[in-house]
């Protein structure tokens, strides 16, 4: 789909920046990170606690609930929110990362860097690569394997292919191991994690239970995860080569859409609710998201570019309705 907006204008950042940071958003929110890092921490340690005490299946939702949080505050982290170095952000990020969910830090930051930089770009972008999706009809038309496969009823099976989101996270981040430029220490955390994972599931509980605990626990938290990232990008426009001279504000905010809510959608969703402005100041503080809002929607309209902006329900609407689009070539 290619993108017709006025010619875009090199300064146009450069003003929402000024007044963005003339608000004191940019500004690290220290406190905030102390206390959300402290609850998540009770979390995930409460979650295990609770299942050894109960052994309770019950707890695999609290801990897939857990290890999604943990995943936003790792997402944090990569883009410096919490800490302004590389060493603290990398070092906790690979704790909270690899030791702590199974997933490598290294490997995913790679991956969301080269998403931040071309949001939605077939060509660039791995977040729309037709792996077993397809996002566009020109992929579909071109579609192999799996997305083949399953891409003419996408829409349909998208939330239970969700259900192994968890799974594939933990498979991408072994094999991306030996390619990662910390492969050792990653390596190390991971593949402790998952052996200290495994002990603790089969040690707690019974070998049936355990593996029922397994299932639910990785299918849940794939699925929170997929919840998370999928109202963002999905249905808003695919670019292409021809998009090519789209200027960076343009090109965040017409590929990104905002989800409306509460404060309850932004610790649900650790602020990427404000998908347009996390977009355009990845490096924004996540409580400082809500705020920029106003001015960035105020913004876009002086310029006179179309900002996107639905309810929770309505994007997925969205999302869904353009996945069943996108597969109409394999449905003929």
């Amino acid at each position: 789909m290619t993108v017709l907006v006025d010619a875009p204008r090199s300064s146009d950042f450069t003003g929402l920046s000024q007044r963005v940071r003339a608000a004191g958003l940019l500004d690290r929110r220290p406190w905030y990170y102390a206390v959300r890092l402290t609850l998540v921490a009770a979390l995930y340690a409460g979650g295990w606690a609770g299942l050894a005490v109960t052994h309770s299946l019950w707890f695999a939702i609290v801990l897939a609930v857990a290890y999604a949080q943990v995943a936003l505050v790792a997402h944090d982290l990569a883009h410096k929110q919490v800490f302004r170095g590389r060493r603290w952000s990398e070092g906790l990020g690979m704790v909270v990362g690899n030791a702590g969910i199974g997933m490598s830090y290294g490997w995913w930051m790679n991956k969301h860097t080269r998403h931040h930089a071309n949001p939605n770009h077939e060509e660039h972008d791995p977040d729309v690569a037709p792996d077993i999706l397809v996002w566009s009809t020109r992929q579909a038309e071109r579609a192999r394997g799996a997305a083949r496969l399953i891409g003419g009823h996408q829409a349909l099976l998208f939330f239970p292919l969700l259900l192994l989101e968890g799974f594939n996270l933990h498979v991408q981040s072994a094999r991306a191991i030996p390619s990662v430029k910390r492969r050792r220490l990653e390596g190390f955390l991971l593949y402790g994690h998952f052996a200290v994972y495994l002990a603790a599931a089969f040690l707690l509980l019974s070998p049936l239970t355990a593996i029922a605990f397994i299932v639910v626990h990785q299918a849940l938290f794939g699925l929170y995860l997929g919840l998370t990232f999928a109202p963002n990008h999905k249905g808003m426009p695919v670019l292409t080569g021809d998009d090519e001279e789209l200027d960076f504000l343009r090109k965040q905010v017409l590929t990104s859409r905002n989800v409306r809510g509460g404060v309850w959608l932004d610790v649900v969703l650790g602020g990427l609710n404000y998908q347009i402005e996390h977009h355009l100041f990845p490096n924004m503080p996540t409580p400082n998201l809500r705020r920029a809002q106003p001015i960035v929607e105020r913004y876009c309209a002086e310029i006179g570019v179309p900002y996107q902006s639905e309810t929770f329900v309505a994007s997925y609407a969205q999302a869904l309705r353009h996945l069943h689009e996108a597969g109409a070539p394999l449905r003929r």
